[in-house]
Parts: structure tokens; C-alpha cells; sequence
């Protein structure tokens, strides 16, 4: 891809937007404006297929599992070096 060429992947709305910038519209202008970016944003979106989204959350529970774990043995450590360097609580 040569310096000149670009990627036309947003419609449009990139090249309106900076016009629309350099023209200072009102705050109703603006507004207008990004709700209609808003709903072209909108339209890209993908529903996962159920496939999808059983793997998806099943990954996330398995992250979040993980970190637990890691945190809870880092407390553990943590607790005990403080026990080990300044004594027995209480």
C-alpha cells in the first residue's frame, strides 16, 4: 500500500467526521453527528453463535478461576513472610 492509498473501511464517516470538524458545528451538529457514528458502529457488530458464546464465557470462568487462585496464594505468601518477619499476630 503506497503512502497516497487509504483504507476506505469506515464508510465515510472518518473523512465526514474531519470536514464536519473544520466546518464547527453546533452542539446539536455534534451530537447528531455522533449518534449517527454510533449507529454505523452498531451495525458492525457480530452476535456470536451459541458455539461462540458457551467458549467465550467457559474462557472467562477459567481466567477468572486462575486469577483467583493466584491472588489467594499470593495472600498466603504475603501473610506468611509477615508473620515469619514480625511475629505472631495478636
Amino acid at each position: 500500500m503506497s503512502s497516497n492509498e487509504i483504507d476506505e473501511t469506515g464508510g465515510g464517516l472518518v473523512e465526514r467526521a474531519k470536514a464536519d470538524r473544520a466546518a464547527k458545528k453546533s452542539w446539536f451538529g455534534r451530537v447528531v453527528l455522533f449518534i449517527q457514528q454510533v449507529i454505523a458502529e452498531l451495525k458492525k457488530v457480530v452476535t456470536p453463535t451459541r458455539k461462540e458464546l458457551v467458549n467465550f464465557t467457559l474462557v472467562v470462568l477459567a481466567f477468572v478461576v486462575i486469577m483467583m487462585a493466584l491472588v489467594w496464594v499470593l495472600d498466603q505468601a504475603f501473610g506468611w513472610v509477615t508473620v515469619f518477619l514480625f511475629g505472631t499476630p495478636g
